[in-house]
């Protein structure tokens, strides 16, 4: 008869709750930034409640496991301390790492090592070769636990106990956990943050969610001057020729200057430049929102492969008002000179 039961290895139930486990902070961490980036507010409570959930979900399911522990009869042994080991702390409770021989009732004695909280005060009183009486689960005796306060029939077996120590290659400890629970949980919760990307794909790389990323990164990177002699520039840090960039810089601008009142415009990659008339001066003038600006990257793109420059390296494109209509021309700089071309021309 023995004590001692053999160490039960992790079992399919363990591996699956250690995926599990990893699926819950996957989805919840993820599920959390995204709500947060798409401003989803429900999606965030989602996030913070799931993992409470499946707390409770697991509290309950380990209940009938927990009440089949409980009805299981503990051991109590005699133990013979081996060795002694003390750690630091701050706090009046030194953890103290023993080396047991244990001595249970019909079984071989081994060995263990627990971990036990000792008061500076009693500290002393642990030393090698003191019996002491531990209470451990028959599965579990790498758990045990000393028993501080004795019936009179154990003191009276403490005072004479003798026990011989065990060799050393009868120490009992926890289980390995190996590799497999920490590779299940970190495939968990790379399927769970993926399961959460993958709904939400569409918001997140869509093209609309891209386009609002350019606009936003247009309008940060967009800078203003507004000279004396009545003239605004606007610098971007992407190409005006994108689509729809050229009329995002003049609404812009349009909110800081009334560009009502416009008699040169001159557009370059990534700059715009708009001279104002004076308020008295009768001189031809536009409306710079009426401008025609679809007309303006075809336009250029004419300029650059049909003008005999060279190798195109810079070009500019200049609106003035000529009678009722806006005339547009493109001029393009190369090695070998410079040409022009007008809209329409």
């Amino acid at each position: 008869m023995t004590a001692v039961q053999a160490p039960a290895r992790i079992g399919p139930v363990a591996l699956f709750r250690g995926f599990l486990a990893g699926a819950v902070i996957g989805t919840t961490l993820c599920a959390f930034i995204v709500g947060i980036i798409l401003e989803r507010v429900p999606l965030i409570i989602a996030a913070v409640g799931l993992p409470i959930v499946y707390g409770v979900l697991l509290f309950l399911a380990g209940m009938p496991r927990r009440a089949r522990e409980a009805a299981i009869v503990p051991v109590v042994a005699l133990a013979k301390i081996e060795s002694v080991r003390a750690g630091g702390t701050e706090t009046g409770d030194v953890p103290v790492d023993i080396v047991l021989t244990v001595a249970p009732d019909g079984a071989a004695t081994y060995r263990t090592e627990i971990t036990h909280g000792v008061n500076l005060i009693n500290l002393s009183e642990y030393r090698p070769g003191r019996v002491l009486v531990i209470q451990y689960r028959p599965d579990r005796p790498w758990k045990a636990k000393v028993v501080e306060r004795l019936s009179p029939e154990w003191e009276r077996r403490v005072a004479g106990a003798v026990i011989e120590s065990a060799p050393e290659s009868s120490l009992v400890s926890a289980p390995p956990e190996g590799c497999a629970v920490s590779a299940l949980i970190l495939l968990g919760l790379v399927l769970g943050a993926a399961a959460v990307l993958l709904v939400f794909r569409a918001e997140l790389f869509g093209p609309e969610a891209r386009t609002g990323s350019e606009e936003t990164q247009s309008s940060t990177s967009s800078s203003v001057t507004t000279s004396s002699s009545g003239s605004a520039t606007v610098t971007v840090s992407r190409s005006l020729l994108g689509e729809g960039e050229l009329r995002r810089v003049i609404d812009s601008l349009a909110q800081t200057a009334d560009v009502s009142q416009v008699i040169t415009v001159v557009v370059e990659d990534r700059r715009l430049t708009v001279v104002f008339a004076p308020t008295d001066a009768l001189v031809p003038r536009f409306d710079l929102r009426a401008l025609a600006v679809d007309r303006v990257p075809a336009l250029v793109r004419r300029g650059t492969t049909t003008l005999d420059v060279g190798t195109p390296q810079t070009w500019q494109v200049m609106a003035v008002p000529f009678g009722t209509e806006v005339s547009l021309r493109v001029i393009v700089t190369g090695p070998e000179g410079s040409g022009s071309v007008a809209d329409g021309g």
